[in-house]
Formats: structure tokens, C-alpha cells, sequence
């Protein structure tokens, strides 16, 4: 799949009224951007091959075993019924974050995405949950593949503002013991939090044997650090407002920012899971394809 050649940049979102309309942009945007493929959106993990029927979905046909055998064999998932998908979106107060250049903030952004991929989930006629989160979970909405589903997913999202300290680990070590069956769990967040608690929280998840992806959103401002001139900068989440000299600190600050993101994506790949980090200035709509690609472009056992 490609992205389309004008991609739907942060500013233009921006300028849109409404998490629900900025959603179905975004969605029109990425559907846009796709090539006709038996392997559209999203699916829990591969498990073996059959041999078609008449009657059978002809999206799960794989053209590679078609080209060597000139057979049709389908293939066959864990959970060939609907399946769920659980977003899981911080929306702690580090998420509130934007800078001067920034058109949306890190927790405006992570719920258009959020909201789009339910979209997408929905319109497949799978079932898709919501779960809401600080240090602890805020808002829980049961997943469900009804039409109304997709309004309520806007709406909690649309009416929770970013606040509290972050504990990822914790809440998804909640999560884990939440959610009963099988499912693709999607973490939306900034991953502010200490690395290893992350990934002892995904790794939870993982046991349980869910399908997992992570999102995690920053502002460009925070992996640049673009700052030269001293000031006073203001902490988030009950830190301390602290006198800072940027040109003192960026090269450090840079190393242990760009170190913390590493070892989140490689706990993310150490339990085969999906990772994909994404800037409010990156085009969310190739965002958003990228993030699927990850999902499709392999068949993780």
C-alpha cells in the first residue's frame, strides 16, 4: 500500500472542527492512498493454510502460494470470526504537550488517530474497545462491533481532556488482567515513563497472547530539542518548574531521549510486537498507512 500523493498534513486537521470530522478526513485520506489488495487492514496473527470453497472470503486468498501452485489456498487466523481490537489511549497531562510550531498536540493527534483507526476497524465489521488512561484507567468502553460504536469512541475521546501522571506499566499489567479473550491491542501514548516498565506491561500483555502494536506519538520539539536561549521550562505531571540552558544539556538530553525510544521499539519487536513512532508534524494519514503496513507486511507466528 502507498500513501496518496497529497497527504493530510497536522495543520489541515487543525483547521477542521470536530474529532469526528477530522477522523473521516483522515480516513478518506488513507483509503485514498491504498492499492486494491486482498490484504486490506488489519487482522489477528496468521496461522495456517486451507484450501478455498466456494463462499469463502476471497480477501484472505494468499497470491503467493496461488503463483507457486497455481492453487487457491486461504489463510487461515487464530481468530477467523470478527476479531477485537482494543486501543488503549494516555491521555496523562505530558500528552497536553505542543510546541510554538506545533498545530496539534500530542494528545489532539493521538486521538485522531485513535478515532480513525476505529473507523477502519468498524468498517471492516469487526469490534473495536476504548480504553482511556493516566496512572490509572479513566474511561473503559466495552469493545463492540455496532454502528453506534464509532460515536461513542469520538465522543469519550472529544470529552477527556489530558491530565494526571503517567504509569503505563501499570495500567497495562491492568489491562492484561482485563481483557479476556484474544485480541489486537493498540497503545496510543507518548511513553513517558521508564522504559522497562513499558515493556514489562507489554510483555504481560504478550503472555496473555494478544497481538500487539504500539503508537507512540511525540512532539517534534521533544526529539529535536530546538531550544538556545536559557529559560525556565515548565514540568508536567508534578514536576518542578526548572531554570534550563538548552545548549548545555541538548546533546545529553537527545542521547538518553533517542536511547528510551530504542529500547521501547526493541521490546516492542522482542515480543513481536508492531512499533511505530510518529511526530505531530508527520502527515497523519502516512502515518496511519505505516502503521497498517506494519500490521500486513508480515505473518508473525
Amino acid at each position: 500500500m502507498t500513501a496518496s500523493s497529497s497527504p493530510i498534513t497536522s495543520e489541515m486537521l487543525a483547521r477542521l472542527s470536530g474529532l469526528e470530522l477530522r477522523a473521516r478526513v483522515l480516513v478518506e485520506g488513507y483509503l485514498a492512498g491504498l492499492h486494491r489488495s486482498p490484504h486490506e487492514g488489519f487482522s489477528v496473527e496468521f496461522a495456517e493454510h486451507r484450501e478455498y470453497v466456494p463462499g469463502d472470503d476471497l480477501r484472505y486468498l494468499d497470491w503467493k502460494v496461488f503463483g507457486k501452485r497455481d492453487r487457491y489456498y486461504l489463510k487461515q487466523f487464530e481468530a477467523e470470526t470478527t476479531f477485537t481490537c482494543h486501543l488503549l489511549v494516555d491521555l496523562s497531562e505530558s500528552m497536553a504537550f505542543r510546541s510554538d510550531d506545533a498545530a496539534l498536540s500530542k494528545a489532539d493527534y493521538a486521538k485522531c488517530l485513535a478515532a480513525a483507526v476505529a473507523a477502519i476497524v468498524l468498517r471492516q465489521q469487526d469490534a473495536v474497545g476504548l480504553t482511556i488512561f493516566d496512572s490509572h484507567i479513566r474511561s473503559e468502553l466495552p469493545a463492540s462491533g455496532k454502528r453506534s460504536q464509532l460515536q461513542e469512541v469520538i465522543r469519550r475521546l472529544e470529552t477527556t481532556e489530558p491530565q494526571g501522571e503517567s504509569a503505563i506499566g501499570t495500567v497495562l499489567h491492568d489491562v492484561a488482567r482485563r481483557v479476556g479473550r484474544r485480541s489486537v491491542v493498540i497503545v496510543i501514548s507518548d511513553l513517558f515513563d521508564e522504559p522497562d516498565d513499558v515493556a514489562a506491561g507489554l510483555q504481560h500483555l504478550r503472555f496473555q497472547r494478544h497481538d500487539l502494536s504500539v503508537l507512540q506519538v511525540i512532539d517534534p520539539a521533544e526529539a529535536d530539542f530546538p531550544f538556545d536561549e536559557p529559560a525556565r521550562f515548565q514540568g508536567l505531571e508534578q514536576q518542578p518548574e526548572q531554570f534550563v540552558e538548552p545548549r548545555l544539556i541538548r546533546d545529553a538530553y537527545i542521547e538518553e531521549f533517542t536511547s528510551a525510544c530504542r529500547r521501547i521499539e526493541s521490546a516492542c519487536h522482542a515480543i513481536q510486537g508492531d512499533y511505530v513512532l510518529a511526530a505531530t508534524d508527520d502527515p497523519p494519514d502516512r502515518v496511519l498507512s505505516r502503521f497498517i503496513s506494519h500490521r500486513d507486511g508480515g505473518e508473525r507466528r
